[in-house]
């Protein structure tokens, strides 16, 4: 495919660090762990580039993904928590502002808890917006198994939140 050029290699970087950051950044919940796995994916992607069948793309976010997983496995094992990332906020009052903190972190909370296959197609459906047919392509499973997950990853955030929300 492109044989190694650095130059090539570069354009795609540079075309594909965006979603696939914003996708690590939902994955873990922490702008360095992110940038740290991005990082380290195109690195494997460049030294395994003879190994590309198909799409880069797909092969590309492949890589990213299992880098969460194994990053989200680690971080369990250990017990270890993230930084909130401290982006200003659009909200006029304090109290706007402290309902939206507890509800983001609520909903973190929520989703740190459910198994990395939900949670990775939850975020891909509905913090990214992509549609089940692209998410089918890029994990390499079939859209029916991918609404299921969806389906199953709504069912357990409703009834984490739920308690404290109803």
């Amino acid at each position: 495919m492109l044989a190694g050029d650095r130059d090539e290699f570069t354009v795609l970087i540079t075309r594909y660090s965006d979603p696939l950051y914003r996708h690590a950044l939902c994955m873990t919940g922490s702008p360095d762990v992110a940038e740290d796995i991005l990082q380290l994916s195109f690195i494997k992607a460049y030294q395994h580039l003879a190994e590309v069948r198909g799409r880069f793309d797909a092969w590309v976010f492949r890589i990213v993904a299992n880098g969460c997983k194994d990053w989200l496995k680690n971080i369990r094992r250990s017990h270890l928590s993230y930084d909130e990332d401290d982006q200003p906020s659009g909200y006029a009052t304090p109290e706007e502002e402290l309902d939206r903190t507890e509800l983001r972190s609520d909903l973190d909370v929520a989703l740190s808890s459910l198994p990395a296959s939900l949670r990775e197609a939850f975020v891909m459906k509905h913090v990214e917006g992509r549609s089940y047919e692209e998410m089918a392509d890029l994990l390499g499973t079939t859209v029916g198994a991918l609404k299921m997950r969806v389906h199953r990853a709504r069912e357990a955030l409703q009834a984490l939140l739920e308690e404290k929300y109803a």
